[in-house]
């Protein structure tokens, strides 16, 4: 699957900003307007401006429903979750080149919310996974004690763990030592 720099930029900063939420970590990691802010500035999220409480709010909000597309039981599910995001956020689609990168597309307009910014770019790029018939590729860790969201882009559709060096790594070791243990009796 070919995914221009632009949409994979904006399927990471969706992933990132799903599994901020407390249902991801052991707390909320968007607690305050600096933690926005750090989050703004990681992910070089552009055109934002000042940020303050609402912005913190309405980021939440929109987080809360990315969290559900990701949940989404079937396509028809996820493509009305996005609508609605994309539709709230008033899409505006551009083409831009800043930062040294070809032409690409923004559908945040200019002096948009980081919200709206967010709405927009991201929910576009979740749009695209739908549009291909690839929205399956959008999970959450199957590990039983990790629930980050991830988009699965392995040839095969076959990634199960948000990172096989921990979720993946950690039950294949726990279940190797229960069949040892069962073995020896």
């Amino acid at each position: 699957m070919l995914i221009p720099h632009d949409t994979r930029k904006a399927l990471d900063v969706v992933v990132d900003l799903v599994n901020t939420a407390p249902e991801s970590e052991p707390s909320d990691r968007l607690t305050d307007v600096e933690a926005l802010s750090a989050f703004a500035r990681l992910h070089d999220v552009s055109d934002v401006g000042r940020l303050g409480a609402d912005d913190l709010r309405a980021v939440r909000a929109v987080r809360a429903r990315f969290a559900e597309v990701f949940e989404a039981p079937d396509p028809r599910a996820a493509a009305e979750l996005i609508n609605q995001l994309v539709a709230a956020a008033g899409t505006t689609p551009r083409l831009t080149d800043h930062d040294g990168f070809d032409w690409h597309v923004h559908y945040f307009a200019p002096g948009a919310s980081m919200a709206d910014h967010l709405a927009a770019d991201c929910g576009m790029a979740l749009a695209f996974f739908v549009v291909s018939g690839e929205q399956e590729r959008l999970r959450r860790c199957e590990a039983p004690d990790c629930r980050h969201a991830f988009v699965d882009l392995s040839r095969n559709r076959s990634r199960r763990y948000c990172d096989s060096r921990t979720c993946g790594n950690r039950l294949h070791v726990a279940a190797y030592r229960a069949r040892r243990k069962e073995a020896s009796g």
